[in-house]
């Protein structure tokens, strides 16, 4: 079983990156394997709603000059998803936040069941509304939502204050702890069964 992490922080060593690391090492504890990636500072395009990777089958972006068909590619062979971002104007990063949209909308089925969780660090404020805003594509995407003994936020401003949050550390092996023991549950008998669904019936209130 595999986890992978995505460090929504340009900082690749940053507070965000440190609470993924301890989540990382509580799940090598129970005998999950994990990764996380870097967004990095490139440019990640954000999904212009052309539809090609519909029409053509692609299960991949069309476009291929960031990142996002390599997440593709790592989710599609993961078994579990985490986000993790700082906290802007209270928002998540909106470069991690279009690369998950673009993510899940070429390859929705990449991430379907898969368990998910969002992880949201921040100075002071404004955590819940990222946390709250991560969370809503897991949601639309069937994926089970993770949780922690409290919200899964962190507090750290400058580089390396992420570990003198004891209480947000600690929040972050629990969440490590309810996903490897979902992720046990989820694969006890080998190939996972996942309920059966309706077809999706999309529609709008313009008539």
């Amino acid at each position: 079983m595999k986890v992978l992490m995505i460090n929504g922080s340009p900082r690749r060593k940053g507070n965000t990156f440190l609470a993924l690391s301890e989540i990382a090492k509580t799940l090598e504890l129970q005998g999950v394997e994990s990764e996380i990636i870097q967004i990095g500072t490139k440019t990640v395009r954000g999904c212009i709603a052309c539809n090609q990777c519909k029409m053509k089958q692609l299960n991949r972006c069309v476009f291929d000059d960031d990142i996002c068909n390599i997440v593709v590619e790592k989710l599609a062979n993961a078994d579990a998803l985490i986000v993790g971002s700082p906290t802007y104007y209270g928002q998540p990063n909106g470069t991690v936040l279009s690369l998950i949209q673009r993510v899940f909308y070429s390859n929705p089925m990449g991430a379907q069941n898969k368990p998910a969780a969002a992880v949201a660090v921040c100075r002071r404020g404004g955590s819940t509304a990222v946390f709250q805003t991560l969370n809503m594509p897991f949601q639309m995407m069937n994926m089970p939502v993770v949780t922690s003994q409290y919200w899964n936020v962190v507090y750290g401003r400058e580089e390396g204050q992420a570990v003198l949050d004891l209480e947000g550390m600690q929040t972050m092996r629990t969440l490590a702890n309810n996903m490897a023991w979902l992720l046990k549950k989820i694969h006890a008998n080998g190939k996972p069964e996942y309920p059966e669904r309706e077809e999706w019936q999309p529609m709008h209130f313009i008539r």
